[in-house]
């Protein structure tokens, strides 16, 4: 009796997890397209986050930084934090949000209509030297 019910409880925590990962890619997907990117972007892994660059203004080569470790760490934290300072969400309570409740922080952003797209926030103009 004991297997029947580890069974059942792991079926629901199973289509728990699998529903939590498909509103997080909605809320992706939406958010793509708040930035005028394609949403379905949101569910091819690599590519996903070269358009998560383009968004930010970050510049595509920096994808290989990706593939370096340690270097990764830093890479997808500072892309996380200017992806939602993209959308108005600067800030370090944003941030940690994001880093630590992205399932439930994603989604509510992407169907708010609160949240907008401000623009990228990494490419900035070259300084002057007049």
């Amino acid at each position: 009796m004991e297997n029947q019910s580890f069974g059942f409880v792991a079926i629901i925590i199973g289509i728990i997890y699998l529903a939590l990962i498909i509103l997080t890619i909605a809320g992706i997907w939406k958010l793509f397209e708040k930035a005028g990117k394609p949403g379905w972007a949101s569910i091819i892994p690599i590519y996903s986050t070269i358009v998560m660059q383009e968004i930010v203004g970050r510049e595509t080569w920096k994808i290989i930084l990706l593939f370096i470790p340690i270097v990764n760490i830093y890479f997808l934290l500072t892309l996380l934090s200017s992806f939602a300072k993209s959308y108005g969400k600067g800030g370090v309570g944003n941030f940690i949000l994001l880093l630590f409740f992205g399932y439930i922080v994603l989604p509510m952003w992407g169907f708010s209509n609160e949240v907008r797209y401000v623009g990228p926030v990494e490419s900035q103009p070259a300084p002057s030297m007049v």
